[in-house]
Order: C-alpha cells, then structure tokens, then sequence
C-alpha cells in the first residue's frame, strides 16, 4: 500500500479545503491528469493504480492525526470535525486507457471539490510509484545517496550560504514514499536549520519538522467560475482567502495569469496585508525584480516581505537566486522532484489540474508557456482578453 495515511499529502490542501469548507462548499469541479513527459507507457500500470486508489479510499483520519490538525492555529475546529467524518470516494475518478494516445492514460475527477480536492497529490504519488516500481525495480539507490549528499555539501558547506534554507516540495513526483522519508530524514540531520520544512503533513508530524504551504493554481482558477466577474476574480481569490485566515498563510501565488497581470491586482492592500509571493513559472530574476520593484512602488519595504522560489529548482539554482536576492528581502526555497525524485531513471512530468468549476471552463495562463491545460480555446482566448494577457503567453 503506497498511501498509509491521508495526511500524505501537501499542506495546502488542507488550507484550500477548508476554505471551500467554509465558502465554496457546494462548488462542483473536474479535474484532468497529463503526463507532459513523452513516450512513457503508463496503460500497464493502470491495473495497479486502480488497486492503489481504492486502498486510498478506504483510508479514514485518526484520532491522533485529527488532534494532530487541530494543533494548528490556523485550523478551525469545526473543519477538523468534518475531516473525521471524511473519505475519499472512488466513484468520483475515472481513470483508462487513452483513446488518443497509446500508451497514455486517461483520469478524470469529477465532483464536489470539498470531496475531490484530496484526490491530486496520493493520486500523483501513486502514479509515480507504481510506474517506478515496475520500470526500475531492484534499482540501487546509491546513486540516489550519492547525489542527496552533493547536494547537502554544496548548500551546507560553502561559506556565506547559512542562511540559505530550503524546504521539501517533492511529494507529487517522488520515487516512492519510503524514498521521500529517507531523503527529508537525511536533510534534517544534515542541513538543521538550513531545512524549513516540508509540504507533507505526514512527514512534518513524523519528523518533527515545519509543515508548509498555503494555496495552490486550483484555488485562484476555481474563482474564475466562482467571484463575480471574470475580471475581479484574482482580487476575489485573494479577499477570500484574506476572510478565512486573517493575515495567516500570507503567501500569495502570482502565475495564474501571468505577473504582470497579478501585480495589476496586487495593490497596496494586498501587498500590506500579504506576507509574500510565490513564484512557479517564468524567469525568477525577472520576476523577482518585478516584485520588489512593486513593493517599493507601493510604498512597502521589500525587505520585510518573502518571496517564495518553487518552479524547477535544483541547489546550485537556489543558491544562485539566494546570493542574487538576499539583503533585498526574506527569502524561501521549495525544492521538488530534484530532491524526491533524482536516482537514475528520469522522473516523470506529471500534473493533475482543476478544467472546469460549476460547468464553466477555468485556466491558468502562467509565464511559462505550455502548462495551461483547458481544453476550451475560445475561453482561453477570452481570458487572454479580459486579462491583457499576450496570445504568445500560456
């Protein structure tokens, strides 16, 4: 069984949840997987993956883990109550060969989100896995050792980097569970407080170490179907938020449309009532010129603000974006598949994104080009439209 517990999965989950809990609770959503990495077969594992997520939904919360939640500040106690009632439902999924592409899978999730939103990081944990497990078994993850260990040594032992910290974003795309574990394990003895954290719950409780995380694309996307109109609905995800968490989790995530669009929204308010941004695609130079360049235009000291690096990063990048950004404010670092998921065989790109909320298609436009996933062209036109966003982007 790959998912033994339902708390292993990445904290904003948790923090998005409860805000659909709370404000969106009859929003119903559909979900799409892609494998953006060509020529991998993944219809012999679908048998697997069929047995995998049926263990996932017989899963229920513990006590312990519930108690566990509870501990949290930001966590309201009637949301813990719903998670002891909660489990995830298989009749929600659909999941088969591609009638498009063979060798490809399809999977589909469709439902209430307050009852699908758990279903993406086990879901990706489980593809992976299954797929490494039948690829690459037997596989001697010295090589794996070996190269966790170079990392550790170049963020650890060069002079001028001790305030360098990265956390552990990794789970969607790890080699496996017990390869996470040992690779965090290591980090933690290692680097001490060099390492913030983690995004997996499960991991942060059994480690003793910092869960991390606040809202993900899905959650700004939604509101595409959800605020008022089309234009006002960054401003609505964010207010929103704002209302359920009161200046906690203050992480804003600026690629849903691309930066020059988000700063757009992202007013003095918000830059005031926000404790950072969060970058995941496009040049992060740039972007984080950009940023601190809208901080002092709205009268705010970047220096006491965070801006969050998570798109692609190996060591040497974070160092690079470390020694080119410190002074000038606080500065994070998650670092994924380059952590979980660097062994030997080549890890695998895959994503499972929101595609429609409330029967009304939704999009992320990001500035990297190629990682929108809607299927309505004409709705991605418009959005284009309404954001002044450049066709060439997304």
């Amino acid at each position: 069984m790959i998912i033994e517990s339902l708390l292993d999965t990445d904290l904003y989950k948790f923090s998005m949840m409860q805000v659909v809990l709370h404000q969106y609770p009859a929003a119903h959503v559909e979900y799409r997987f892609k494998c953006r990495t060509p020529g991998i077969d993944l219809v012999s594992c679908i048998d697997e993956i069929r047995t995998e997520l049926a263990a996932l939904c017989r899963l229920r919360f513990r006590t312990d883990e519930l108690d566990y939640l509870r501990s949290w500040r930001f966590i309201k106690s009637d949301f813990v109550d719903f998670l002891g009632l909660f489990q995830l439902n298989e009749k929600y999924v659909e999941l088969g060969p591609s009638s498009e592409a063979p060798g490809e899978i399809e999977i589909r999730i469709r439902g209430p989100w307050l009852h699908t939103i758990m279903f993406e990081v086990p879901l990706l944990a489980i593809i992976n896995e299954v797929y490494f497990r039948r690829t690459s078994a037997g596989l001697d993850l010295g090589t794996g050792r070996r190269r966790l260990r170079d990392k550790i040594v170049l963020l650890r032992d060069t002079p001028d980097y001790a305030g360098c910290r990265i956390a552990d974003y990794g789970t969607r795309r790890r080699h496996s569970r017990i390869w996470q574990e040992e690779v965090v394990t290591t980090l933690r003895d290692e680097l001490g407080a060099q390492l913030a954290g983690t995004s997996n719950v499960w991991l942060a409780r059994k480690l003793g170490l910092t869960p991390l995380g606040t809202l993900a694309h899905e959650y700004l996307q939604a509101h595409q179907a959800l605020g008022p109109r089309l234009r006002d609905s960054q401003v609505a995800a964010l207010e929103a938020w704002a209302r359920e968490y009161r200046g906690d989790l203050g992480i804003a995530l600026s690629d849903v449309y691309g930066l020059d669009a988000f700063l757009r929204d992202f007013d003095m308010y918000f830059c005031k009532l926000f404790d950072g941004t969060r970058h995941d695609s496009g040049d992060p130079f740039e972007w984080g010129e950009k940023v601190l360049a809208h901080y002092q235009a709205n009268r705010v000291d970047p220096r006491n603000k965070v801006l969050v690096f998570s798109d692609g990063l190996d060591i040497p990048r974070v160092m690079q974006l470390y020694a080119h950004f410190r002074g000038r404010c606080l500065l994070a670092f998650g670092v994924g598949t380059n952590l979980t998921n660097d062994v030997g065989p080549m890890p695998l790109n895959i994503v499972i994104k929101m595609i429609r909320c409330n029967g009304q298609p939704v999009a992320k436009l990001s500035d990297s080009p190629g990682k929108n996933m809607c299927d309505d062209l004409a709705y991605v036109a418009y959005l284009r439209q309404v954001f002044e966003i450049p066709a060439a982007q997304g």
